[in-house]
């Protein structure tokens, strides 16, 4: 059965998307960005550390990214203090005002030329509409950021309808979804939520009353050795997929799938 069939049969009208690391390889792009920090200002920092960077990264162990998705500081604010910590745990010289500038520079050129598209985002947006469904972004990042994201990577036709700029607040709040909801003009009950963070996506989407999906790519972890139970997951009501080619059978009967027993 093809994609865009199984999708016809969905319970849902409506699918909202996350972008990074569910239809672009932001991790990916990172990596390259911070090997290209590694290599001019971390000198202590070899090759083979690049993957604890980049975790390091990721995880946001200062909680910095997580002050942003709460209106608490910018963007900006939120990457320097970031690149602070990186240095002294990695070993770089203290990062001043004006190394900054020029780290920022280097880091985030690079972060922006390295953007790519997963290879099943297209073809699970385009069953998607093939098959009726409406369907738009819901993001902690700025509206301005994940458009621009998208159009780089051959996207640019998907709506970014809810960014971390939109309410001054990002994910977990059930209001961002609630919103995405809204714009999407779909009932909450029959909306999907697909993202690759399973608490912060999924299980935040299911309590904000959509159908949850964990979008379980392998390799795109923010957190190092973090697992989780996907058995607990799928009896919590929360549908995991491996691949963005196994959505129309999580849409199809997603619900029951995620009440059944494991």
């Amino acid at each position: 059965m093809s994609m865009t069939t199984r999708l016809k049969e969905r319970p849902v009208d409506g699918v909202l998307f996350d972008v990074d690391d569910t239809l672009v390889d932001t991790r990916g792009a990172f990596a390259r960005a911070l090997d290209a920090v590694r290599e001019r200002y971390l000198p202590a920092a070899g090759p083979e550390r690049l993957d604890e960077m980049l975790h390091h990264w990721r995880s946001d162990p200062g909680g910095w990214y997580r002050r942003y998705t709460r209106g608490e500081t910018d963007h900006l604010t939120q990457r320097r203090h970031r690149a602070v910590l990186l240095h002294e745990t990695f070993g770089g010289e203290p990062v001043t005002e004006a190394l900054f500038e020029e780290w920022d520079e280097l880091f985030w050129s690079t972060f922006e030329d390295s953007w790519t598209p997963f290879d099943d985002a297209a073809p699970a947006l385009a069953a998607a509409r093939e098959a009726g469904l409406r369907v738009g972004v819901v993001t902690n990042a700025s509206v301005e950021l994940q458009e621009r994201k998208l159009a780089s990577v051959g996207l640019g036709e998907l709506p970014v309808l809810v960014g971390v700029d939109t309410l001054g607040f990002g994910k977990p709040d059930p209001r961002v979804f609630a919103e995405g909801a809204r714009k999407l003009g779909t009932d909450p009950a029959r909306t999907a939520y697909v993202g690759d963070e399973p608490a912060l996506d999924a299980a935040a989407a299911r309590d904000a009353g959509l159908l949850g999906v964990w979008l379980a790519r392998h390799g795109v972890r923010r957190r190092l050795h973090e697992t989780e139970d996907h058995d607990e997951l799928r009896a919590s009501g929360v549908v995991v997929i491996r691949g963005l080619a196994e959505l129309p059978a999580a849409l199809d009967g997603g619900r029951e799938q995620a009440s059944a027993p494991a």
